[in-house]
């Protein structure tokens, strides 16, 4: 697919520098763009590789001074970032989506098939599950008994749905995701010194517009569901124990791991390997740095970072006096001699 410079500027409603005829056909980042690519620029700090790129268009800051290499066509818009967002939304959606069920994988003739749907080989559809129209099921999927997934979703090569769970429209599920593991339920047993199981009972429920990481868990509830509630999405190797809810357009970034019955709010964001007890209420709009630790409730619209989490400008300070600690510790010692010192002098 080839795109002019005018069609582009229209799109995204940015100006031209240069030809408005130059054409490209693919993306590239700009330190590394061959000709017929188009890249971008958000920040002076990379400004210096327009003396060296090969891009036939730049999308670049309005606010941003650059000379325009001769052969390089600039397209000048608020914000670059965001519309290299949207052409790549649109050339992703001009893609051909594949169709059909292959003869090599297995589609119990008890489940329920929408129109336009694709099944890779070796994809195993269990009885009673329900796919909506334009759904795409990747070689190796398997989606057990009775569970229903809506419209356009996509579910990656080896991701395994477990049944009974309910997953809705234009949700993404990549490799090797499993939704719907039992969870982690286990009571000791006094008489055979044992962990006797908890029979998981309940769902996984997964609301539209969500998107699950390569080899993330959401496991199925005790009773009940597990929500992950719409526009959620997640990283890569997050863990979401039973009985957790997760609100509407929550982000969490790889390795974060919250612990059973939970409830976190809408539109939080966890930075990678934030760890979440269980049995807590995490408010709105709260944000978490990498590696922070949270054992109780926090409220609403906080940014925070630290195990107990605090709020930066006071952890940051925490960490530089942590550093002085050593010398502090020696600065101690020396003043208690003193003290020691002047006391024997005393008497």
């Amino acid at each position: 697919m080839e795109f002019t410079a005018k069609q582009i500027a229209q799109f995204v409603q940015g100006s031209i520098e240069g030809n408005e005829n130059e054409t490209i056909n693919t993306f590239a980042r700009i330190e590394e763009a061959p000709k017929g690519a188009i890249s971008f620029l958000a920040s002076e700090k990379y400004a210096h590789h327009l003396q060296t790129t090969a891009a036939s268009i730049v999308l670049i800051d309005e606010n941003i001074t650059a000379d325009r290499p001769a052969e390089t066509t600039f397209i000048r818009v608020k914000n670059a970032r965001d519309c290299v967002a949207r052409l790549l939304q649109l050339y992703e959606s001009m893609k051909p989506k594949p169709q059909g069920i292959d003869t090599l994988a297995f589609v119990s003739p008890k489940a329920k098939i929408g129109q336009n749907v694709y099944i890779g080989a070796f994809a195993y559809i269990g009885d009673g599950v329900e796919i909506g129209d334009g759904t795409q099921i990747h070689p190796h999927a398997t989606i057990m008994n009775n569970t229903h997934i809506g419209q356009n979703a996509i579910v990656y090569p080896n991701a395994t749905v477990y049944h009974n769970c309910r997953i809705g429209n234009n949700v993404i599920l990549h490799a090797g995701c499993v939704i719907g593991a039992d969870g982690f339920g286990f009571a000791p047993n006094e008489e055979t010194h044992e962990y006797d199981k908890i029979p998981q009972i309940g769902i996984v429920t997964i609301e539209d517009n969500v998107e699950v990481g390569a080899n993330t868990c959401i496991d199925r509830s005790t009773m009940g569901s597990t929500y992950i509630r719409k526009g959620v999405k997640l990283d890569n190797l997050v863990q979401i124990a039973h009985n957790n809810d997760i609100g509407e357009h929550t982000v969490m970034s790889a390795q974060v791991g919250i612990a059973g019955s939970t409830k976190v709010g809408s539109w939080c964001m966890f930075g990678g390997q934030v760890g979440i007890s269980g049995h807590i209420t995490i408010g709105d709009h709260v944000w978490l740095g990498a590696q922070s630790g949270v054992p109780s409730s926090l409220e609403s619209n906080q940014q925070l970072i630290g195990t107990p989490p605090m709020e930066q400008r006071p952890y940051f300070r925490s960490q530089a006096i942590f550093q002085r600690l050593p010398d502090m510790y020696r600065q101690l010692n020396a003043l208690q001699k003193e003290i020691e010192e002047l006391k024997k002098n005393r008497d």
